[in-house]
């Protein structure tokens, strides 16, 4: 039986092609195969949304992805974000704002505040709050967050 599957993929903007488990999810692949120790793995439930990437633009819980199912994506991960624009205003903003604390929620928070910002979303705090639903955040109490997207938002990066 083949337990085993080429894939071919795009990873921050370099093209791979590896051979991967099939029940090797995509978090634990970008982690240890590729050694990009960016994303960070959490409750490997898709519930704290500490794997946040994104997959082809959009963010996606990396520990609810198998890698097989990232055969022929583009793949995302904190270290691919780009340090210009909306993304370097928002790395700018979280760090006035003091919004990284600890750290630990930071990759998935960063990777789905910039899918926010980049989508033209609203300054509203209750529509970022719907967005951030996905993301906990044990140290901050959000409102940090919540504001360095809204100045990020308000300067139109």
């Amino acid at each position: 039986m083949k337990n085993q599957e080429n894939i071919e993929l795009v990873v921050n903007g370099e093209s791979l092609t590896r051979t991967v488990d099939h029940r090797r999810n995509l978090v634990d692949f970008i982690r240890y195969d590729l050694e990009l120790t960016g994303t960070h793995v959490g409750c490997e439930h898709g519930v704290c949304g500490a794997c946040t990437i994104l997959v082809d633009g959009k963010p996606v819980r990396g520990c609810l992805m198998f890698a097989v199912q990232a055969n022929g994506c583009e793949i995302t991960t904190l270290e691919g974000i780009p340090t210009t624009g909306k993304a370097q205003k928002l790395r700018e903003a979280f760090a006035k704002r003091n919004a990284l604390q600890c750290g630990f929620c930071t990759p998935g928070m960063m990777t789905s505040a910039l899918d926010y910002v980049q989508n033209d979303g609203d300054p509203s705090e209750d529509k970022i709050r719907k967005h951030l639903s996905g993301n906990y955040c044990r140290c901050t109490g959000y409102q940090s967050i919540i504001e360095a997207i809204q100045d990020v938002i308000s300067e139109g990066a």
